[in-house]
């Protein structure tokens, strides 16, 4: 049976919306589900122990309002800690990294119910399916700048917590000897990052698709029907 050449691309082009939605679930999800510490070890001058102090971070990653904590009980160099915070705020970049993601995830799922439900309304509406082009177009290109400002932040987010820490802290650079001890791994964020740039390629693709089925590339039904001798010829004299 022969299967119309403009059917297969609507086909190929829901094809890669599962594709899509998932990507966009593990964008969201590994950065927006993120939290780690950064530990100092410090040395009291009388004391010739090592205390620990601790800051926990996690999305949206406001470091300026994460501050250092002491073990619970523990006075530690009979310094305040939780005076002393982490340096930037990289709230805007991830949030709107995850709420781009959380948004396109919700028009996978809207798109699909189309495609799917509704096939032959999507291919006989021409307004519907340049709407589909645009969205798909701006999809791409938000895919862009949100991944390329998250993984500026997180660059930024990974020396904030990093060993130039022990430089930006007061008391580390007075009358208590600090050492750099951990931070917690960054890859799910690494990955966040990755999945990013591949839901920009795979959007981009998705747009070569849902052009085919615009009037852009496609001939309109009325010029199709005059083709096909929808209007009959003027009779002879």
């Amino acid at each position: 049976m022969h299967v119309p050449s403009s059917l297969n691309i609507a086909l190929s082009g829901r094809s890669t919306m599962p594709a899509t939605n998932i990507a966009s679930i593990f964008a969201f999800a590994t950065c927006g589900g993120f939290k780690g510490k950064t530990e100092i070890q410090v040395s009291c001058p009388k004391t010739p122990e090592n205390r620990t102090i601790t800051a926990a971070f996690g999305y949206p990653f406001r470091l300026n309002q994460v501050a250092f904590q002491a073990p619970p009980g523990v006075n530690v160099c009979d310094v305040e800690w939780r005076d002393h915070v982490l340096i930037g705020d990289y709230s805007s970049s991830a949030q709107f990294y995850v709420t781009f993601a959380v948004f396109v995830f919700l028009y996978c799922m809207a798109a699909l119910l189309l495609y799917l439900g509704y096939t032959s309304l999507y291919r006989d509406s021409r307004k519907l399916t340049m709407t589909d082009f645009v969205i798909t177009l701006v999809a791409t290109f938000l895919w862009l700048v949100s991944t390329s400002a998250w993984a500026k932040a997180l660059t930024d987010i990974k020396i904030a917590t990093g060993p130039n820490i022990v430089r930006e802290l007061g008391p580390c650079n007075q009358r208590v000897t600090c050492h750099f001890g951990s931070v917690t791994s960054m890859g799910s964020l690494n990955v966040s990052v990755i999945f990013g740039f591949l839901n920009m390629i795979l959007w981009g693709g998705n747009a070569w698709f849902v052009y085919k089925e615009t009037s852009l590339h496609s001939p309109s039904n009325t010029s199709a029907s005059h083709g096909q001798g929808g209007v009959p010829p003027p009779s002879g004299i």
